[in-house]
């Protein structure tokens, strides 16, 4: 069923589960966030769709969004006495979106016309497969992460990072979790993968065919880090691990 909430374009995309934290200075969500913080704590809730073209300083500077995005709930807000806010989110919902609302009137940003979409659940061998794929996906998640920092590491003097046996730096485990689905949308939020990597991952509706791309994406990304020592995406895309809600 299809409802209007307010809508957040960001140059990121936002998955289940994933913590988002945003500073917010524009006076149209400023506005967002009194609106949000005046509603009943359940209803605290707007959309966050990846910018596919333009970018989100000024009005009308938007010209396109991917079309499925994803809730954020409002959990903290922390005021600043000039009006701007730092506020920690959490992403709920996948969503498709159908239409988007200009702002106007009392509303000074926009709004957009969803349909929220609902994680599927597999059948019995599908669970079990999704085991096995979340096993590689930790694996070679791992394996990125590790590559990646002593890719950035490389040359640092006074790097003093514990190493296995082929020298390769030792990073601590970071936790993850045992729900495939949870899993899948973490590793793709924390993963160094490129935007539309990303939004190809969030758009898939079931577990074991998010994983299985994950797995495929993941293992591109560690052959080019192994092979090139080169880091897959630009630095300023890279995301900052997240954690799960």
């Amino acid at each position: 069923m299809a409802e209007i909430i307010p809508l957040f374009p960001l140059g990121t995309v936002l998955f289940p589960g994933v913590v988002l934290p945003l500073h917010i200075f524009e006076p149209r969500y400023r506005a967002l966030i009194r609106d949000l913080m005046a509603a009943d704590t359940g209803s605290r809730q707007f959309g966050v769709c990846a910018i596919r073209q333009g970018w989100e300083v000024g009005e009308d500077a938007v010209t396109a969004l991917y079309e499925v995005g994803c809730t954020a709930e409002l959990r903290q807000v922390h005021p600043y006495r000039d009006g701007r806010f730092d506020v920690v989110n959490v992403g709920r919902d996948r969503f498709q979106l159908l239409e988007v609302l200009p702002s106007g009137g009392d509303v000074p940003y926009l709004r957009a016309r969803v349909e929220r979409l609902p994680e599927e659940t597999a059948d019995a061998p599908a669970d079990e497969e999704a085991e096995v794929l979340a096993a590689g996906v930790r694996e070679v998640f791992a394996r990125c992460r590790t590559l990646l920092h002593a890719t950035l590491r490389a040359g640092e003097a006074g790097d003093r990072s514990a190493r296995d046996d082929d020298g390769r730096p030792v990073l601590p485990a970071l936790p993850l979790p045992t729900d495939p689905s949870m899993l899948s949308y973490l590793v793709g939020s924390a993963a160094p993968l490129t935007l539309d990597d990303q939004q190809s991952l969030l758009a898939i509706d079931e577990p074991v065919s998010r994983l299985r791309r994950e797995l495929r994406l993941l293992k591109r990304e560690a052959t080019m880090l192994s092979r090139l020592r080169a880091v897959p995406v630009p630095l300023a895309e890279l995301q900052v691990v997240q954690s799960p809600n």
